[in-house]
């Protein structure tokens, strides 16, 4: 389809007028990205990181702890022109995914899931929608001609030397990217006027808060980028303050290794003592950061898409059931879930954790149930949650 259509644009070829199609052709993308059921969309240039230092000492610190991925290759995490060499600018878009207030009116005998997970996989819903703008984007552009050389405006700065386009036209060419791609993507997003960067490092628009799922096209067209935008969170540390693992180790910098989302997601074995009973009823991600913001507090607004509307399999679930969950029930219930990212056995390790902080007359039994379980890191957290409730008894009868 795409050679037919290039075949066509050589055969009648008209000279250009780059900026005036450019500018239009962004303007449609970003109404066609709100009739996608996006809530905000924006385009940034396609440069290198102005982060390199920073990401190379927060590796270098362990900061991301069990996530290899994050330290594979980061060169080309650093320049998107190492994922698509041709690139010349990025589309981002972002989607409001809070559904509210916690389902289960804060029982601390209930599992928590962080506001994202109580839902359908997020990649489900947002990953077919940019294929969708991708086609239409290639569709109403399909070629790009050898006049728009941006080698000299300013957006395209990669690291690599520039590209030479031929004179006759080339294929639009795109990737679509949603939490899976080797993209520092909230970068990309406050380039694109999207938000800024919070305390917490959680991209924050003025408007509507943080809730958003983010997700990017990277494009061979070089579309006008938006302008950054200002902002910022003043003397406010609520973030900080509130963490309680002490993730956010200074303004702008998290240790992946004590936040709460990583514990109970990227993790691979129990819980640590310091940790367990700091994470809660929490079973899979935390909000904490955001919830204190101000910014959610005053303007975060429930979203509106169906799709992100709570499940029941995370509703008021109590920790004692999911510990008590088998292998079926799990790929039954949360197979369409971010949640199957932990796994079975990371689900129950962390029920087991949140049970050795709570008063459910039924913990100790389930617990004891579940030192016999085919998973070993199951077993050995609910030996670890044992002690720990063997302990709190001692301390209330002392």
């Amino acid at each position: 389809m795409v050679t037919e259509r290039l075949a066509r644009a050589r055969r009648g070829f008209l000279p250009p007028r780059p900026g005036i199609m450019l500018e239009e052709l962004a303007r449609e993308i970003k109404e066609r990205a709100r009739e996608l059921g996006f809530d905000l969309c924006g385009i940034a240039p396609a440069q290198p990181s102005a982060f390199k230092a920073e990401y190379r000492a927060w590796l270098e610190n362990g900061f991301h702890g069990e996530m290899a991925y994050m330290a594979r290759d980061p060169e080309r995490r650093l320049d998107p022109s190492r994922v698509l060499p041709d690139v010349r600018s990025i589309v981002v878009v972002a989607m409001n995914y809070c559904p509210g207030s916690q389902p289960g009116g804060g029982n601390p005998d209930c599992a928590v899931f962080a506001r994202y997970a109580r839902n359908e996989d997020y990649h489900d819903v947002l990953a077919p929608r940019l294929r969708e703008l991708l086609r239409w984007i290639q569709e109403r552009r399909p070629f790009v001609v050898g006049h728009e050389d941006d080698s000299s405006d300013g957006l395209r700065q990669t690291s690599r030397a520039p590209v030479r386009h031929p004179t006759s036209p080339t294929p639009t060419r795109g990737r679509v990217y949603v939490d899976t791609g080797p993209i520092l993507e909230r970068e990309v997003a406050q380039r694109a006027g999207l938000g800024w960067f919070g305390k917490n490092t959680m991209l924050i628009n003025t408007r509507r808060g943080s809730y958003f799922l983010l997700g990017e096209i990277l494009l061979n067209l070089p579309l006008p980028p938006d302008a950054p935008v200002e902002g910022g969170c003043g003397t406010c540390r609520a973030c900080i303050d509130a963490c309680p693992t002490g993730a956010i180790v200074r303004p702008y910098e998290v240790d992946a290794r004590r936040c709460i989302s990583y514990l109970t997601i990227e993790l691979k074995g129990p819980i640590p003592s310091e940790f367990q009973e700091k994470i809660g009823s929490r079973v899979f991600g935390c909000d904490i950061c955001q919830e204190v913001c101000p910014f959610n507090a005053r303007r975060a607004a429930p979203t509106c898409e169906p799709a992100f509307q709570p499940r029941e399999a995370t509703t008021g679930r109590r920790l004692t059931d999911l510990l008590r969950m088998t292998r079926e029930d799990f790929q039954a219930e949360f197979r369409r879930s971010p949640v199957k990212r932990a796994k079975w056995r990371g689900l129950l390790r962390n029920a087991a954790a949140a049970l050795s902080s709570s008063d459910d007359p039924d913990a100790e039994a389930a617990l004891v149930q579940a030192l016999s379980h085919e998973e070993p890191l199951v077993r050995e957290q609910a030996q670890r949650s044992l002690a720990r409730v063997a302990a709190r008894r001692e301390e209330r009868s002392g």
